[in-house]
């Protein structure tokens, strides 16, 4: 853990949490943004495979949303991962992922993660494949969901990344 990353509180959210949530989103620019009512819903109903990053004032600066999908209860599927502009750099994205993903395992017994990546997103794909590395665990790829199931305009393909076994 860095100095940087030493200053910030790592956690769960609560409701109240939801506004921040969707701001950062909102303003990485490279989210696919929710509505700001999914994310109230979010800290409520996902608290639990969710990991927030909080400044020293207590104020969310970073989040990884994710759930453990139902027909694979042993499996972690995070949703999005997002940092607040000036708190980028720090390598707090990473400290997020290993905070949930030892969380998951302890809680639920995880022994994959999975997540979405859209082609060229090579930060989205560093962050993954280090956590990877860091864990010992394998990463296969596939395109989940092409781009022409996408209704609300072009939108690239989602490709699944599927990390395992993680060693606890």
């Amino acid at each position: 853990m860095t100095a940087a990353q030493a200053e910030l509180q790592i956690d769960r959210p609560s409701v109240t949490d939801g506004a921040a949530l969707w701001r950062i989103a909102k303003d990485s620019k490279t989210l696919d943004v929710n509505s700001s009512y999914s994310y109230l819903l979010w800290c409520r109903d996902f608290a639990g495979t969710t990991a927030v990053a909080r400044d020293e004032h207590g104020e969310p600066v970073g989040f990884v949303t994710g759930y453990v999908r139902p027909d694979r209860p042993r499996t972690l599927l995070v949703w999005q991962v997002a940092v607040d502009e000036a708190y980028r750099g720090r390598g707090l994205a990473a400290a997020l992922l290993d905070a949930l993903a030892a969380r998951a395992v302890t809680e639920h017994g995880l022994t994959a993660l999975e997540t979405t990546i859209t082609p060229g997103n090579t930060a989205s794909e560093r962050l993954f494949a280090s956590f990877a590395e860091r864990h010992g665990a394998r990463v296969e790829r596939e395109v989940l969901f092409g781009a022409d199931l996408f209704p609300d305009g072009p939108h690239e393909a989602e490709v699944l990344h599927r990390i395992g076994p993680l060693s606890h």
